[in-house]
């Protein structure tokens, strides 16, 4: 059988000026254990009713009530059954009630003899999550209810029970009704106490008990004190153990102020933990990083402002955490500030600093907003600054780790540069200089050589001599534009005459090999440009000989010119040539890049001249890039620069 009504409550109905008392188990235990000696040290025959909450801590005591009923016929034992435990009529009565029972959360001990009377009533009280400590210990559990040695009480609390008795077993009705006229039927009325007395004081004619539990009461709460401070810093370690382990096992910024604030919001029971990256001339941060608990409205991807806020302020001078126990009442706050707050629900605010050394890095913010008022502690306060200390030590070296990344990544750039300077290099000087030392030798050796021959050998070291020039004139060009040692003279100049020494240079080389179709655009009365003219020049030739080097003579070659939007004269060389990958039209530009690789080329060259013309370009404020179509597709090299006089919209 169950029954949702509790035992307390009843008593507390009958007997409104008493008020319960809250009871740690090691004191029920202390008292439970001296009423029962009372009873095996004294004649009578009292009648004895006592509550397990489980079968199991009845087991504790079975020795004790096999004794106990030795004394007297009357001795009742409830209990929620486990295992064995039933109704049964042995020495004593044992009565099973269901395990939903609200007997299953109460503790009680009722004995009523001829000449005392004891009166232990009492119901578990459920921790607050508060309450609760992770070291979980059974003589923690809490109890509020009532203990007394006055006899009326005792009477009412036995009167309540046997008739819970003679409802779970009914064939007990008889011998309830004979305990309630040999036990309760002398019970006087209940004599209501004085306004302000209380009731348990005036009930206990004992001072020595009294005084004992008292003690046992004060020890308890010591040594719950004491275990919850071992709770908080284990708490603690937990938490720092837990961010380095996210710092052994990532070096991702983003992951570790996660689980900063996942971590730490749950510790400090905040409505919302933030954290943010910023400097300390910030106008406000992105809020990147956030825990929030249920109902609470998340702030992550909002601008969080930071501008003429004096708790931001205060924190980044002084490097000392701040805390607003109530935001609304908080008179230093400015009006602006406390607007954000409210309409964040914050009520209460903690600021703590993520700094390394001196370097401040970022801000962590632990939001409570529930109306009642909360109050961290200074452990808690230690607790968050010493993950913001954890966390600043985090991001600088995934900071540093970060810059060997792209230290490494520039490292093996370079490598590459001098492996490809090496290719370069044996390929363009070695190949023309044994030229020439051939057609030399051969000169110097064969006195009588034809001069038809002659002119042949001469020529062919004077075009190999050209080569070595121009490939060593890349290579100062290229030094001087990286390290910024070129005087530039930029003026207006026409852009139409710079177009015509670019082409006639090209159209040079048409005595040497066959070059594809030149075609002339429309450029006439273009706007003046903004440049160096012979460096214009210099582009214009290096863009033409690129274009040549892969258009079949066949093919053609176009110089359009056009004014864009943004102020920008627009120019572009396009070919009907071999193309150039998607995936490339980018690296075209690196130093030293060789579509066919240094030593598998058809093509003459260094791979420098795109790289000379993206630097002049970039210092003129100007971009260029390639587009193309794929792969025999032709290619267009566009580039600007600026307008000497922008153009009216």
């Amino acid at each position: 059988m169950s029954n949702q009504d509790s035992v307390l409550t009843e008593l507390q109905t009958a007997l409104p000026h008493w008020r319960p008392q809250m009871f740690f188990k090691s004191s029920l235990v202390a008292l439970s254990h001296a009423m029962e000696d009372q009873v095996l040290a004294n004649p009578d025959a009292p009648l004895v009713i006592a509550t397990f909450q489980q079968e199991r801590f009845y087991r504790q005591e079975a020795h004790r009530y096999q004794r106990i009923a030795a004394k007297s016929p009357q001795v009742y034992v409830l209990s929620a059954p486990e295992t064995e435990f039933q109704d049964a009529s042995d020495s004593y009565e044992t009565i099973a009630f269901d395990t939903t029972d609200a007997l299953t959360q109460e503790w009680h001990l009722v004995i009523i003899g001829d000449h005392y009377a004891n009166c232990l009533i009492c119901r578990e009280r459920q921790l607050s999550e508060t309450e609760k400590t992770p070291i979980a210990m059974d003589t923690h559990r809490r109890f509020e209810g009532i203990w007394t040695f006055d006899r009326q009480v005792s009477g009412v609390a036995a009167q309540i029970l046997l008739t819970r008795i003679a409802a779970y077993r009914p064939e007990l009705l008889k011998k309830t009704q004979l305990a309630q006229q040999r036990y309760l039927n002398n019970v006087c009325p209940i004599d209501v106490p004085k306004a302000g007395v209380n009731a348990l004081a005036t009930g206990n004619p004992d001072p020595f008990v009294n005084r004992l539990v008292s003690y046992l009461q004060v020890g308890q709460y010591k040594l719950l004190k004491a275990y919850r401070a071992i709770a908080a810093q284990e708490q603690r370690e937990r938490l720092l153990h837990l961010m380095t382990s996210a710092i052994r096992q990532s070096l991702n910024p983003d992951e570790m102020m996660q689980v900063a604030v996942e971590q730490l919001g749950p510790a400090l029971r905040a409505s919302r933990c933030i954290a943010y990256r910023c400097d300390a001339l910030a106008l406000s941060a992105t809020i990147a990083h956030e825990f929030h608990t249920a109902g609470i409205p998340p702030l992550t991807g909002q601008p969080w402002p930071l501008q003429g806020n004096p708790l931001f302020e205060q924190v980044v001078a002084t490097h000392d955490s701040v805390f607003i126990p109530n935001v609304r009442t908080d008179r230093q706050l400015p009006a602006g500030v406390a607007k954000q707050a409210v309409a964040q629900g914050i009520v209460a605010w903690l600021w703590v600093a993520i700094f390394y050394q001196d370097r401040f890095l970022g801000m962590i913010e632990l939001h409570q907003c529930q109306t009642e008022q909360k109050t961290w502690t200074a452990e808690d306060v230690a607790l968050a600054e010493a993950i913001a200390t954890q966390l600043g030590v985090a991001l600088i070296q995934a900071e540093a780790y970060a810059n060997l990344e792209e230290l490494n990544e520039q490292l093996a750039a370079l490598e590459r540069t001098r492996s490809n300077l090496v290719a370069i290099t044996g390929h363009e000087l070695r190949t023309p200089l044994s030229t020439i030392q051939v057609c030399l030798e051969s000169l110097a050796s064969e006195p009588d050589m034809p001069a038809e021959l002659r002119q042949v050998m001469l020529s062919t070291a004077l075009e190999d001599g050209e080569r070595m020039r121009k490939l060593i004139q890349d290579f100062l060009t290229l030094s001087q534009l990286e390290s910024g040692r070129i005087q530039w003279h930029i003026e207006p100049i026409s852009l139409e005459e710079c177009i015509e020494l670019g082409l006639s240079n090209t159209r040079s080389q048409q005595a040497k090999r066959k070059i594809p179709t030149l075609v002339r655009g429309n450029w006439q009365d273009l706007p003046m440009v903004l440049a160096d003219g012979e460096w214009f020049v210099e582009v214009l030739v290096k863009l033409l000989d690129n274009a040549c080097k892969f258009t079949p003579p066949e093919g053609s070659i176009s110089i359009t010119a056009q004014p864009n939007a943004a102020q920008m004269m627009c120019l572009t060389v396009a070919d009907t040539g071999r193309g150039i990958e998607p995936n490339r039209l980018e690296t075209v530009f690196d130093r030293f890049y060789q579509e066919e690789g240094a030593l598998q080329r058809t093509t003459g060259g260094t791979g420098l001249g795109l790289a000379i013309c993206r630097q002049i370009i970039q210092r003129w404020g100007g971009t260029i890039w390639a587009e193309s179509a794929g792969k025999d597709q032709g290619s267009q090299f566009h580039f600007t620069i600026p307008l000497a006089d922008p153009l009216e919209e």
